[in-house]
């Protein structure tokens, strides 16, 4: 856990950095999903369950700077952006990965087996989840040279090229969704309809982990716009 009088230092010098610390540990929290469903495709729920035990850790992290910043996000400190637009970034962040762990949870407690025809189409789908959640860390690494230059200039023409490209990428990823909850419905006659059920709800989570990423980008957007 970061301390209080930590966060105060970092925030003397950068209102945005513990943001920017918050949402590394988001994606490294969802990093750990790319293992996780490697371990759960291959049967090997002795791995799996150390990888969601990293995963919850981190997410634990997570939620501890997220409180420290609550708490020390200074209030009368002159920004070219609002407190609350700054907490509501933060509150996006952490929905990431929040959804990372429900995933892992929720497979891991249900050994949730992952149909053979399907396993390579859902480690691609996860991997793009993953370049998402990657492409909004990269984008809100931009913060600290956007508050310098008073969200003016190049730099905004840069991080609008990134969250154009993270656009890009949660599209690819919703297209992805569509084509595997296509293949899902062609097995079903096969399958256990409860398995089908929960198979569907992971998809549905994993895509919105892109979905989130993606939020995070327009949010960003939006404190250029304003």
């Amino acid at each position: 856990m970061i301390s209080g009088g930590y966060l105060a230092r970092i925030f003397s010098s950068s209102p945005v950095r513990p943001i920017q610390q918050h949402m590394e540990k988001v994606v490294a929290c969802v990093s750990k999903l790319q293992p996780f469903f490697a371990a759960a495709i291959a049967g090997d729920w002795v791995q799996a369950a150390e990888i969601q035990q990293a995963i919850g850790a981190l997410e634990n992290e997570a939620d501890d700077i997220k409180r420290d910043i609550r708490l020390h996000l200074p209030k009368g400190i002159f920004m070219p952006v609002s407190r609350i637009d700054l907490l509501e970034m933060l509150r996006i962040q952490d929905m990431v990965a929040n959804k990372a762990k429900d995933v892992a949870g929720l497979m891991l407690g249900r050994k949730m087996e992952i149909p053979g025809e399907i396993s390579q189409a859902l480690t691609e789908f996860v991997d793009r989840s993953v370049e998402a959640a990657n492409q909004a860390h990269s984008a809100i690494n931009e913060l600290d040279e956007l508050f310098e230059t008073g969200f003016r200039g190049a730099e905004v023409e840069l991080v609008e090229s990134m969250i154009k490209r993270l656009d890009a990428i949660e599209k690819q990823n919703d297209d992805q969704q569509v084509r595997l909850r296509a293949s899902l419905f062609q097995l079903e006659d096969t399958l256990n309809p409860v398995k089908v059920v929960f198979l569907y709800k992971v998809i549905d989570w994993i895509g919105e982990i892109a979905d989130l990423s993606q939020r995070v980008g327009s949010r960003l957007e939006y404190l250029l716009a304003r």
